[in-house]
């Protein structure tokens, strides 16, 4: 398990050096992501490889949203005054995150075939 966190953590750190080095306008774990998935799409046993730590990551993943929790109840007088863009903040950074993952999964199912 602790190689499979480890190449995530790898590929994070890549994205981070990349973005820093080539000034892209995107965070550097954004790049790391793109990576990540160019090395799953062309390489199976980075799958393989990952397997473990995504598996125990996806299993405690409602922790990662304690954070977020806690900061909307210590926000929620400003997020009462500004509840309509960040609604629709919202709903657009949704159907936007919907559709970049449909349309990645997409680009992939059609490299595997």
């Amino acid at each position: 398990m602790f190689p499979s966190l480890l190449l995530i953590l790898l590929f994070d750190l890549a994205g981070e050096a990349l973005s820093r080095f080539l000034h892209v306008p995107l965070p550097g774990p954004v790049v790391g992501m793109l990576l990540l998935f160019a090395a799953l799409t062309f390489r199976e046993r980075v799958a393989e490889a990952l397997a473990p730590g995504g598996d125990l990551l996806l299993r405690w993943m409602a922790l990662f949203f304690v954070p977020a929790g806690v900061g909307v109840m210590t926000q929620a007088q400003v997020l009462r005054a500004e509840w309509l863009p960040v609604s629709v903040a919202l709903v657009a950074s949704t159907l936007i995150g919907l559709g970049a993952g449909a349309g990645a999964f997409v680009l992939a199912a059609r490299a595997r075939r």
